[in-house]
């Protein structure tokens, strides 16, 4: 009687082990897409705008060189 609540108990166990396993590995490989997709937006441009423009101050005259 009890080796057989014991059994049943390790089994279950295992069971809800292996289901953690198993959520653990379906949310790192949601997270590698997700991180994957938000590198491949980075490596996009930048910006509209150009290094002399972020160089200029308000004055709106040429930068110095």
């Amino acid at each position: 009687m009890q080796d057989e609540k014991d059994r049943q108990e390790r089994q279950s166990a295992i069971a809800s082990s292996e289901s953690r396993q198993h959520r653990l590995k379906l949310a790192l490989r949601e997270n590698l897409k997700r991180r994957k997709s938000q590198a491949r937006g980075r490596s996009g441009p930048a910006s509209s705008e150009t290094a002399e423009g972020r160089l200029d101050d308000a004055s709106g005259g040429e930068p110095d060189r």
